[in-house]
């Protein structure tokens, strides 16, 4: 499977940006997609994943109540909506498939998307 996300950018604290995440391959919906993010000098950080049926919904505790992931299995895409966005969420972002094991362990992803800059300015 091949990852492609997009929708990064600069915007302003308070303001919002949609990331999608468009997949290949025929077997996407049965997967557990997660977004994570990486800010300089960091280690990665699970911030979101959806079940590959789109019922079950996680999320960091840092995003929660601002950011909302979903999915389109007809498009092969997964979305993260962030809103009240804040400098703290500035850094860059990923989508992954998760090919088993918990939603939050980056090593449970087995393929990555290339990442997609967000930047939030105070």
């Amino acid at each position: 499977v091949q990852l492609q996300a997009s929708g990064g950018g600069l915007v302003q604290t308070g303001g919002s940006l949609r990331l999608s995440c468009a997949a290949t391959g025929r077997t996407f919906s049965t997967y557990t997609m997660g977004w994570f993010l990486q800010a300089p000098g960091k280690e990665r950080e699970f911030v979101a994943a959806i079940s590959g049926s789109g019922i079950s919904i996680y999320y960091s505790d840092s995003v929660k109540g601002r950011f909302t992931i979903s999915r389109d299995n007809a498009k092969k895409t997964v979305y993260l909506q962030m809103n009240s966005l804040k400098p703290e969420d500035t850094a860059v972002y990923y989508c992954a498939r998760n090919g088993g094991g918990s939603y939050f362990y980056t090593g449970a992803y087995d393929s990555w998307g290339q990442g997609t800059q967000v930047t939030v300015s105070s």
